[in-house]
């Protein structure tokens, strides 16, 4: 009887181990599959910024690029095109070793993360802000609200920062864009429509 049940202890242990070991070679299949995906993905997204971006060079060719002296209604969107096939290309060059926290020697016992939400809020915030203020505003307060409510969508930045920033990037656009370039949009244009 004493043999019997130190038998069972002993097959009980090795199944235990068995266990374990296979759990262990699914969780690294499991990080294996999960990188080759990413690397998939990356793939696929460089592949598809290089289609578009040869796809809108051969459009913009036909409307005539001209030169840099006399710039055709296609030499602006070619110059895109080609930076959009750049980044395709590099995109899918880089894509193994962007992932290399997915690679197979990672612990995949790390927990996930819930989705920061507040970035998205904030940009889209300050996306519908600039509409609102630009139309009713003007151009000043529309980036200052830009600029300012996007900032505070990363966790890192502190108000003080994020005006910093807004400061420097409404002097920048309104040297850039109402200085520079004439843009026909006023500084400020309270309640006009």
């Amino acid at each position: 009887m004493r043999q019997s049940i130190d038998h069972r202890s002993v097959q009980f242990a090795a199944r235990k181990k068995f266990q374990e070991t296979m759990m262990d070679v699914r969780r690294e299949d499991l990080v294996r599959s999960d990188y080759r995906r990413a690397v998939r993905h990356e793939y696929y997204s460089g592949a598809l910024l290089l289609l578009i971006g040869l796809i809108v060079f051969f459009q913009s060719i036909r409307y005539g690029t001209g030169d840099l002296r006399h710039m055709g209604a296609g030499y602006f969107p070619a110059i895109l095109a080609v930076v959009l096939v750049l980044i395709g290309v590099t995109v899918s060059l880089t894509a193994t070793y962007q992932n290399s926290s997915l690679a197979p020697d990672a612990s995949a016992d790390k927990p996930h993360k819930a989705p920061d939400v507040r970035g998205c809020c904030c940009i889209l915030g300050g996306i519908i802000a600039f509409v609102i203020l630009g139309r009713w505003g003007g151009l000043l307060p529309a980036t200052f609200a830009i600029t300012f409510i996007a900032a505070m969508g990363d966790r890192n930045n502190t108000v003080k920062s994020a005006l910093l920033l807004t400061g420097l990037i409404c002097a920048i656009s309104v040297t850039v864009f109402w200085w520079a370039l004439q843009l026909q949009f006023p500084l400020f244009a309270w309640g006009a429509a």
